[in-house]
């Protein structure tokens, strides 16, 4: 399951998910310069167990660069499946914890569950001689943070079904629940001295973030964070609207809700629509006029329901602006 985007929007430019995403991207091509040295680095900058369990190995480190190694391996990664791949979760998840912590506060999270990730994956492979590098722990804690504080959100997930693909709206705690599961099974069933996919950071990530969401959550925010809200406040809703609609029984025209901004009110806007239609999704181009007032209700004919007799209602969607 691949998700495209959460119905969660959030209300402030995400810099510090930004800017971890580019941090991220700029580790990657400084791995691909070193060429042949990329295996040393990834041996010196990744988290190799046995540098600390081993007192003959741990004794050619300094205190100093066995303490690195939790800090730089959360940006390293294996290759490009493993960037892409991190990279997308983060950008789906991460901008909802950061609008609901503040940007230092998110910072110090992000940090905090990727070491507390690469602590578990030491623990748990303590003798292991294989390096441990990427951002997937951090990210599960911030998945983890997700699940807990929007488990209703619904993800517009790519499902693919044997050559084809189908859109589902999955509810947080389904598609995040599924996900952690995968991740205790593939954890349980793999030697711990096997290469390959560190399923206990994730899940050490996931049970991290998801604990110390709620206590991030009740510290004060910074000066610093407040000034950084007052300058990342967005300005558009996002492109591409999920829509629930509902009906009575009786009535064969459909009701929906669409968020946008008092700026795209004033301008206009064009945003895509996704609904539901006799078991499948469509999306639809759906034009906002300018000066449009809220309580508007915007027509697709054709988009409600069908009754026996081949007649179809309309869908209308009340505009929400905030």
């Amino acid at each position: 399951m691949i998700p495209i985007r959460d119905a969660v929007r959030s209300a402030h430019f995400p810099l510090v998910n930004w800017l971890l995403i580019a941090a991220n991207s700029l580790a990657f091509f400084w791995q691909l310069s070193l060429g042949p040295r990329l295996q040393e680095a990834v041996f010196l900058y990744g988290i190799v167990p046995m540098r600390y369990s081993d007192p003959v190995a741990a004794a050619h480190f300094t205190p100093f660069e066995q303490v690195l190694p939790f800090f730089t391996s959360m940006f390293l990664h294996g290759g490009w499946l493993h960037i892409l791949g991190n990279m997308w979760f983060l950008y789906i998840f991460g901008d909802n914890i950061e609008d609901r912590l503040g940007s230092i506060r998110y910072l110090f999270f992000y940090l905090l569950c990727g070491i507390a990730a690469g602590l578990i994956h030491l623990v748990t492979n303590w003798h292991s001689r294989l390096p441990t590098i990427g951002a997937s722990g951090a990210i599960a804690g911030v998945m983890g943070a997700y699940v807990l504080l929007f488990p209703g959100a619904r993800i517009l997930t790519l499902v693919p079904i044997f050559f084809f693909v189908q859109f589902f709206e999955i509810p947080a705690f389904i598609f995040l629940g599924y996900w952690f599961l995968i991740q205790l099974l593939s954890a349980g069933l793999t030697p711990s001295d096997m290469g390959g996919v560190a399923w206990w950071a994730h899940i050490g990530g996931f049970v991290t973030g998801a604990v110390l969401v709620k206590i991030f959550d009740r510290l004060p925010r910074s000066s610093v964070s407040k000034r950084i809200r007052q300058y990342t406040e967005r300005h558009r809703s996002p492109r591409l609207h999920a829509i629930s609609p509902w009906s009575s029984p009786e009535d064969l025209h459909s009701y929906g809700v669409i968020h946008i901004t008092p700026r795209e009110a004033y301008f206009g806007t064009k945003k895509l629509v996704h609904v539901p239609q006799e078991g499948r999704r469509r999306t639809i181009l759906v034009t906002v006029p300018p000066g449009v007032e809220e309580g508007k209700m915007l027509r697709l004919a054709g988009l409600g329901k069908r009754d026996e007799e081949g007649n179809r209602g309309d869908l209308f969607l009340e505009v929400r602006i905030g």
